[in-house]
């Protein structure tokens, strides 16, 4: 049954505008350079192609975050340090959920991870080659892998809070992330730093160098590299299930960080050629090794050969992800003063996973115990072509700036097939290889034209138009058009709105995707294949080809600046989408299962693939501000306050289609579980408290954050559901300066807080205590140190 919708609180609206106007200090936008509160007059490039447009100026809402707040956080990872930074933004981090464990995927105004679109220096980057089906936040998702970008590589980052389809494309229905690069020949530094956890793992270590060199007088080239090294974290509990079991009482489950190595270099330089025309090229090459654990299969299993396990096994999956990518491109201005710009873009991501310390039951006493599993590739090549040109009119209180512009985009996916061992019968225990019938290379191609139009009107009103439409060679036309506005009430308050229609095509890995692996559902093992969506038997099971997302956003919002000291903005924000594309249940029972046996799948419990069955509506409020506290000899504070209140709301459900029940299989494609995450699985609120205090050579830097309330339905029973209660989490650090060094030490989570545990009522006969949608994971403590030298 689909929930009843929740009516938005818009007295919460009303109560934020007055604590607002009241002068409460507030912001998720920490100092963008270091130097005091957010400079609003900082020119902005993502969201608009107008020349010089500002933060205050910006027709949507948009964040600007620099490499001193990312690194600030204590975190090593991009990721986990924009969630730190960003109210709006959600990454858990799960355990024991395949690839998952080695990508991430982070969550942007409570939307799927694919739906956000990541642009580094303004050009699409990339997706992954994996997908996240195991039962977490994300689930059914491939987005742009972040953390192989490294910190050291960033100049600042870009956020945009809005739908921007018909600027961007596809996947732009959250918003967009742009990750500018660091520039020039002059300056650069080394850092290193070390960390741990209270329990005495996951340990971290990493060191990075950026610099620069010229390339003779007209250009220059921009070096950044970093090796970043983790430990694995457990916080598995003791195994007490069956007293017959060699190991009862010990703990022989592993649940937390995989053990994880990161060797990534990216490069960013330009040169000019004439007075006109300057190159630019920009890369990237990241190396990422995992060894993440799988379930624990014990000694007395039915998946176990006593033989050679004896005390039973920890199967461990060992990944290299490959990301590489490079952008290259011509840019100048014209004679009549158009702005051009044409590049070419490529990028790839390239998983191989191995598994170990594993066996294959159907092989016997001769199973191999480590198998090679298979391969998984996603590449995108782009070539864009980009004009922009102003136009002074008489009756416009400021230029016209009309930018067009075309793209042309060629995607692939492949699957290699693993060893034979690796699938044959039951296959390697923990994830069953890819079999030849899962393997194949699918490709598609895009072509897009846009038109944007953008100016100061009035002395107060500026507005702008966005038009974009493009056609896929794998399910047809999309089209998408912007309008958004600005109003100065006063010269310290502007009122801001803007509406929109966008799409997300379905990613060749949603469509092509295929294998077989063991499921956990209700702590029971079960084998479940995900079907490609166009493979016989999947039609069979009730899938569909699927179609397009397609999503109306709508924002209105304030910006409150009454100093140069404190500036205050408030936007609320409704996105529906239509056509959600998500992973279906795990379809099982003793029907299903005789079904995919009769159908050429014998040993297979059950069988999943992706849907268009249903349609969300999200609505959720932003309060972002800044205060800075002169106090004279004695330094300066920066205070900051960031809050993200966020619903989702599932509005409609597809019926299952009447093939189902022709094949006599009662089952229903989108059930409770994949309801709950969507709708509560991560948290309606958080709330960011920040002070960064500097005083000569000292810097202290604090952050207390609230993560709200998130619920973990059960598949069948709602007396089993479980409300995870809130938790405030406190980040401290403290630096010292020392001529060009810069010492550091911190304390990430330093009152040790962990997610409310998970009942035995909810989730018996388990080893595993926590959440695997917990906002801010279950490591506990964790302390670190930096030492970094800059010229």
């Amino acid at each position: 049954m689909m929930p009843r919708a929740r009516r938005f609180p818009f007295s919460l609206l009303a109560l934020s505008l007055a604590s607002a106007f009241a002068g409460s200090a507030a912001a998720q936008q920490a100092p963008s350079k270091g130097d005091g509160a957010v400079d609003l007059d900082t020119v902005i490039v993502t969201g608009t192609r107008a020349k010089g447009r500002t933060v205050a100026a910006s027709l949507s809402p948009i964040d600007q975050l620099s490499v001193r707040d990312l690194e600030g956080t204590g975190s090593s990872e991009l990721a986990t340090a924009l969630a730190r930074l960003l109210p709006s933004l959600n990454f858990p981090r799960p355990s024991v959920t395949d690839a998952t464990d080695s990508v991430r995927p982070a969550q942007l105004r409570g939307l799927s991870p694919d739906q956000t679109l990541v642009l580094v220096n303004g050009k699409r980057r990339h997706t992954t080659s994996i997908l996240n089906s195991s039962g977490t936040q994300g689930r059914g998702s491939a987005p742009v892998d972040l953390n192989a970008i490294p910190l050291s590589a960033v100049e600042r980052i870009e956020v945009l809070r809005d739908g921007a389809a018909a600027q961007y494309g596809s996947d732009a229905i959250a918003g967009v992330i742009n990750i500018v690069l660091k520039r020039g020949a002059e300056g650069g530094g080394v850092e290193a730093s070390y960390g741990k956890y209270k329990e005495g793992d996951g340990i971290q270590n990493k060191q990075s160098v950026n610099f620069g060199v010229p390339l003779s007088d007209r250009g220059w080239l921009r070096v950044s590299a970093e090796k970043r090294e983790q430990n694995s974290t457990n916080r598995a509990l003791p195994d007490y299930r069956n007293p017959l079991e060699p190991l009862y009482g010990q703990v022989s489950q592993r649940f937390g960080d995989p053990d994880s190595e990161q060797s990534s270099v990216f490069l960013n330089g330009q040169l000019t050629i004439n007075d006109d025309v300057e190159a630019y090229v920009f890369g990237n090459y990241a190396s990422r090794d995992t060894h993440a654990a799988g379930f624990y299969r014990p000694a007395l299993d039915s998946r176990n050969i006593r033989a050679i396990y004896p005390n039973g096994y920890l199967p461990i999956e060992a990944s290299n992800s490959l990301d590489q990518s490079l952008v290259a491109g011509l840019r100048g201005t014209t004679d009549g003063g158009w702005r051009w710009d044409v590049s070419v873009n490529h990028g790839t991501n390239r998983y191989r996973l191995n598994i170990e310390n594993s066996l294959n039951t159907s092989l016997g006493a001769a199973t191999p115990t480590r198998f090679f599993d298979g391969e998984l590739e996603n590449t995108q090549t782009l070539i864009n072509a980009d004009f922009a040109k102003e136009y002074v009119l008489g009756w416009l209180a400021g230029p016209l700036t009309v930018a067009w512009g075309a793209e042309s985009r060629n995607e692939k996916y492949a699957i290699s097939a693993g060893d034979p061992d690796s699938y044959f019968g039951t296959g390697a225990q923990v994830f069953s290889g890819f079999r030849p019938a899962d393997a194949g290379t699918h490709k598609r191609d895009s072509k897009a034209l846009y038109l944007n139009l953008e100016a100061d009107i009035t002395k107060k009103f500026s507005g702008s138009v966005a038009l974009r439409g493009e056609n896929y060679s794998d399910f047809g036309d999309a089209t998408s058009a912007k309008l958004a506005g600005r109003y100065a009430v006063t010269p310290a308050l502007a009122v801001r709105g803007t509406a929109s229609n966008g799409f997300r095509a379905p990613s060749l890995v949603q469509q092509y995707y295929s294998t077989t692996t063991t499921s956990f559902i209700s702590s029971v093992p079960y084998d479940v294949r995900t079907f490609a969506v166009s493979d016989p038997v999947a039609r069979q099971l009730g899938a569909e080809k699927l179609k397009a997302e397609k999503s109306n956003n709508f924002s209105l919002g304030l910006l409150f600046q009454p100093s140069k000291v404190f500036t205050t903005s408030i936007d609320a924000y409704q996105i529906d989408v239509k056509d959600r594309i998500a992973l279906s249940e795990n379809l099982t029972g003793v029907a299903v299962r005789n079904f995919l046996a009769a159908n050429g799948y014998p040993n297979t419990d059950g069988g999943r693939y992706f849907t268009n069955a249903i349609d969300t509506r999200t609505r959720g409020i932003d309060l972002v501000s800044t205060y800075r506290l002169d106090l004279a000899s004695r330094g300066r504070v920066d205070l900051s306050l960031g809050y993200n209140y966020n619903t989702t709301d599932i509005t409609h459900i597809a019926a299952n289609p009447a093939i189902l029940a022709q094949n006599g299989l009662a089952v229903q494609r989108v059930g409770r579980a994949e309801v709950g995450r969507i709708t509560k699985g991560s948290p309606n609120d958080k709330l960011t408290l920040g002070a960064d205090y500097a005083w000569n050579a000292w810097g202290l830097r604090g952050q207390l954050t609230r993560y709200g309330e998130f619920t973990a339905y059960h598949a069948s029973n709602p007396a089993l559901d479980q409300t995870f209660s809130a938790s405030w989490v406190l980040d401290v650090a403290a630096s010292y300066k020392l001529k060009q060094w810069t010492f550091t030490a911190g304390v990430d989570n330093l009152t040790d807080k962990y997610p409310d545990r998970l009942t035995a009522a909810t989730t018996p006969n388990t080893v595993l205590p926590y959440s695997q949608s917990s906002p801010f994971g279950f490591n506990g403590r964790f302390t670190y140190v930096k030492a970094g030298y800059s010229w």
